[in-house]
């Protein structure tokens, strides 16, 4: 039977599928009943398995936002289930970061999404209102750019927004915490500053409101914090007025008869913490703003009400604390407010040790009187030995800090009544020098004393070569009376030394070194002053060779001491840079050295100055507080860990070179020497090449001279070559001229001779012919005769004929062998002055260009006589033919009429050659 039921029994589901059916109703129903109950099985679901839940019904769950929202009771549940699955059960398989970007992811997507969530900002229901609020914190936490986009393009989404804040209920307006700078800024002007503090105001202020005033202020924090736009807007509205005004209502209520209940303090000390810590916000080191909002607070009376806060013994001593720190960020590295700080009083209890009860405050009324804020800050800091008021003290030390800060003449200033104060008779509690120099035993159970007195003429002297020099004008005993005169470093140095030896906290000898520390580096008349007691340095090494291991900084602190006294010594110190460096290899060892500087480095108070606290929680078992160093010396210490390392193994001979005040002090002797060397061999050299340069200008000169004197007499010989060359061209002109002349002249002797000779043959050849025309009628023997004889005669006429050519030829040549000549002398000449008279070439040239037209024109006058010669041949060839055919006509012959012809032609001939004769 149990079997038939088991076997009838429904399928066991799992989650995974019961998610998935969900979903799937979900999806599937048209119904807002069966939408309401798969939505609340899905919740039930979201917290375990939100991966499971928010891959299948995401998209659904938001769809539900649109479509049911005027149904209070869905939207409620479906606004859960998203809270869900942003916040999964930490016990989770499915738990993961990546689950809140996918759901981010999927609401920025779509504008309308995160549309519909702004607008259940208007609902009046709270859960809907409160629900939507806390899951746009959560998108926007995810991914605040997009979300940031998506509201701001939302016509009023950032409107909604605010107006949550004018909502009555705490939770509602608690919930807005935009963290994305443009929209902290978006909301800051619509108002926000202004609805936040009247919220403060209507819920009893700082003074009388609860956790709403506590949530305002932190809004307040997250609207300004890192924001520049928004601490402008909020400064340049005067809404530092407000929060002076806050903070002088709480100063009234306090000083009223009837006081603040003690039920309400410390929901007020919440308040007023958080409103310091807002004030802190705006005066961050280093950021643009933060003079602007120095004075702007400092001209709303900020600062004066914090001082009262800060020395009002009523208030908590938490309170106090922060309230210092805020002034001393209020004045920190502004020289007009540091300035007029001084000017400042505040009201002081007359007995500053009464003992505070619950959270500070006092029953009974306490007179007051008013003091110089700085007197009172050190009184505070200096006076007071209770360890509760340790955190007050180390406000009180930051607080001067920050009025010396950046600004020289106030440290001198503060210096020289510190020295004065102490030189005269008059006791000074609060004196630091007094302090440091006397170190009364019996205040060892408040090592803070020194120690604070330390931190303050550490601050004086840092980086401020002006002030060491007016601290090492300090110094005890009258060397007129006889007394000892012990400077001031050497007392602290003895200090230092009587500390340890009587076993005092580590923290007073901390102190002291700290000084040292600081004091001697890069100062070489500090170190000198330190070795002036030559038991000085024996007894730190002493002092490091017993130090017990649990003295680590103090073991330290006295290794860089020596390591700093060693770097800048000099061979001139009253202990010599050679026998420090021995006595510190002998005595202490490299290795010890080192060692100890390392382990210094890398104590967690060092190590971990940073995120340590520096306050009274730091303490251990009601002890006292681990704070043993200035974070101005930790960083000093930090930066030169490594110099110092490497300090021992710098050679003695070689001295650090330092610049002080624009004054380089300190060099290596043996570098001195080396240079002197140096330059005495670049004298003796210089003077040598002085000496080379004298006989070289010497030489020069000579040079000089008779390059000067070569150059005179090459431009005389130049001259005489020139008039030389002038005088040739003209005799070669004159030569030139004459030659022309003369083969002129013969020229016309000859074709004169050539004339007469020519005139003569021809008066011969007419005579001739009369004579054979005269004996044409003789007979033909006597003819022959007379015709052996004609050729005869013209046959020793063409011989003298060509006699006198050949004479006349052999003038011609030896005219021209005879200029040939001389040319070639004066080409000659003309070869040797080449280098100086170019233009002589050039006539040259032009001579043997006319030589050859003299030769063309002897070539025409021969050729003529060829010419001259033919027609001689060809007249006489006629005759001889006309005196044969006279011969044959005489005989009885006849003659052919071309023979005629010929006969007329050759007449004719000779009659041209007759006129040709006289032409020429």
């Amino acid at each position: 039977m149990f079997r038939i039921l088991e076997a009838q029994a429904p399928v066991k589901q799992n989650a995974t599928a019961t998610i998935s059916t969900l979903c799937g109703r979900l999806q599937s129903a048209t119904l807002l009943e069966d939408r309401r109950a798969a939505i609340l099985g899905l919740r039930s679901f979201a917290k375990i398995y939100p991966a499971s839940v928010a891959s299948g019904a995401l998209r659904s769950l938001i769809s539900c936002l649109n479509k049911d929202v005027e149904d209070v009771d869905t939207t409620k549940v479906t606004l859960e289930t998203l809270l869900m699955l942003f916040s999964p059960d930490e016990s989770s398989p499915e738990a993961s970061d990546d689950i809140s970007l996918w759901l981010a992811d999927e609401f920025t997507q779509r504008q309308e999404n995160i549309t519909v969530l702004l607008d259940l900002l208007e609902t009046k229901d709270f859960y809907s209102r409160l629900y939507a609020l806390q899951l746009i914190t959560a998108i926007s936490t995810a991914r605040p750019e997009r979300t940031q986009e998506c509201v701001g393009t939302s016509p009023v989404g950032v409107s909604r927004l605010v107006a949550t804040l004018d909502d009555k209920r705490d939770v509602i307006r608690s919930a807005l915490t935009p963290s994305s700078p443009e929209l902290q800024k978006v909301v800051a002007y619509e108002n926000a500053f202004d609805r936040v503090f009247a919220i403060i105001d209507s819920e009893g202020s700082l003074t009388h409101g609860a956790i709403p005033v506590q949530d305002c202020l932190s809004l307040l924090a997250n609207l300004l914090r890192l924001n520049t736009s928004n601490q402008n807007l909020f400064r340049e509205n005067g809404w530092t007025r407000k929060i002076a005004s806050l903070l002088n209502d709480v100063l009234q209520n306090e000083r009223s008869r009837e006081g603040v209940a003690e039920w309400a303090r410390s929901q007020r000390d919440k308040n007023l913490w958080g409103l310091l810590a807002v004030v802190r916000l705006f005066l961050l080191r280093g950021s643009v703003g933060t003079q602007a909002n120095q004075r702007s607070f400092w001209q709303s009376g900020v600062l004066a009400h914090v001082l009262d806060i800060a020395f009002h013994l009523s208030m908590d001593l938490n309170i106090r604390s922060e309230a210092l720190l805020t002034s001393a960020d209020l004045i920190r590295g502004n020289g007009q407010l540091q300035e007029a700080f001084a000017q400042l009083d505040v009201s002081l209890s007359q007995n500053l040790e009464i003992p505070p009860q619950v959270n500070g405050h006092t029953n009974g009324t306490v007179s007051t009187v008013r003091a110089n804020v700085i007197s009172a800050l050190l009184d505070l800091a200096l006076v007071s030995t209770s360890l509760q008021n340790f955190d007050m003290r180390l406000s009180a030390c930051e607080c001067i800090k920050a009025y010396m800060l950046g600004h020289g003449p106030i440290r001198l200033f503060f210096l020289r009544r510190a020295v004065d104060g102490h030189m005269s008779e008059d006791y000074e509690p609060d004196n630091i020098l007094t302090i440091l120099i006397e170190n009364n035993p019996n205040s060892s159970g408040d090592p803070y004393r020194v120690w604070i007195a330390a931190v303050l003429f550490f601050h004086l002297l840092h980086d401020d070569f002006e002030a060491k020099n007016i601290a090492m004008s300090v110094a005890e005993g009258n060397a007129e009376n006889g007394e000892e005169v012990v400077t001031l470093i050497q007392s602290l140095a003895g200090n230092v030394i009587s500390a340890e030896q009587r076993g005092e906290d580590e923290r007073v000898s901390v102190g002291y070194l700290m000084i040292l520390c600081s004091w001697l580096y890069e100062d070489h008349d500090a170190v000198n002053d330190f070795l002036s007691e030559g038991s000085n340095v024996q007894s730190i090494v002493q002092l490091l060779a017993q130090t017990s291991q649990s003295r680590i900084l103090v073991s330290g602190l006295c290794a860089i001491l020596l390591g700093t006294i060693y770097e800048f010594s000099t061979k001139d110190s009253p202990i010599p840079r050679a026998t420090l460096h021995q006595i510190l290899m002998t005595r202490l060892g490299r290795e010890q050295y080192v060692d100890k500087i390392t382990r210094l480095r890398e104590h967690p108070t060092v190590r971990d100055f940073e995120v340590l606290p520096q306050n009274l929680s730091s303490s251990q078992f009601g002890g006292l507080p681990e704070v043993y160093f200035d974070k101005s010396f930790v960083d000093f210490l930090k930066d030169n860990f490594s110099r110092m390392i490497r300090a021992i193994d710098r050679a003695p001979g070689l001295e650090v070179p330092v610049v002080a005040n624009g004054i380089q002090k300190g060099i290596s002797r043996e570098l001195v020497d080396s240079l002197k060397a140096q330059v005495e061999d670049r004298a003796q050299t210089i003077q040598k090449l002085e000496t080379d340069v004298l006989t070289i200008e010497r030489k020069l000169g000579q040079e000089q001279a008779d390059h000067r004197k070569a150059k005179e007499t090459a431009a005389i010989e130049l001259n005489r070559i020139r008039n030389i060359n002038e005088a040739l061209q003209r005799n070669h002109e004159e030569d030139t001229q004459r030659i022309l002349k003369e083969n002129r002249s013969t020229h016309l002797e000859n074709q004169k001779a050539h004339e007469e000779e020519t005139r003569k043959l021809t008066n011969e050849l007419q005579t001739l012919k009369l004579d054979s025309e005269a004996a044409a009628t003789r007979t033909r023997e006597r003819h022959d005769a007379e015709v052996k004889d004609l050729k005869d005669t013209v046959t020793r006429l063409r011989t003298e004929l060509e006699k006198s050519s050949k004479e006349h030829v052999q003038d011609l040549q030896t005219a021209h062998e005879d200029w040939t000549s001389k040319l070639s002398a004066l080409e000659a000449r003309l070869q040797r002055a080449e280098d100086k008279a170019a233009d002589a070439d050039k006539r040259a040239d032009r001579m043997q260009g006319e030589a050859k037209a003299k030769e063309a024109a002897r070539e025409k006058v021969q050729t003529e006589l060829d010419d001259l010669l033919m027609v001689l041949g060809d007249l006489e060839e006629k005759r001889g033919r006309d005196k044969v055919q006279e011969r044959l006509k005489a005989l009885g012959e006849q003659v052919s009429g071309s023979e005629d012809e010929e006969d007329d032609d050759g007449e004719d001939g000779e009659e041209d050659g007759e006129d040709d004769k006289d032409v020429d």
